[in-house]
């Protein structure tokens, strides 16, 4: 499968996200309407928010300049290989 790569669809596949984390978000207030699910669920949305920032942010730009990601798995497999590195951030090969 391709990369979406045209403007148009890129704007449609985000608004397409609003609209999920809308009515997921409606759907939960619904379910529990009380201060404290709209409190918890601001607090979660804006945690995920943070977390995506950090792992395509800052990584790439403060931690690692030198590495590119692709996704949220790529991000996984990076964090994973970091704590098998040794002490000077090479990762460990296996001997060919």
């Amino acid at each position: 499968m391709r990369d979406i790569t045209s403007p148009k669809w890129l704007y449609v596949k985000g608004a397409l996200f609003l609209v999920l984390g809308l009515l997921a978000s409606a759907l939960l207030l619904f379910e529990s309407p009380t201060l404290q699910t709209a409190i918890l669920l601001a607090i979660a949305i804006w945690s995920f928010c943070r977390l995506y920032y950090f792992a395509f942010y800052v990584i790439e730009h403060y931690i690692d300049p030198g590495y590119k990601f692709a996704g949220l798995i790529d991000f996984v497999r990076y964090v994973r290989r970091r704590k098998r590195a040794g002490p000077s951030g090479d990762v460990d090969t296996p001997a060919a």
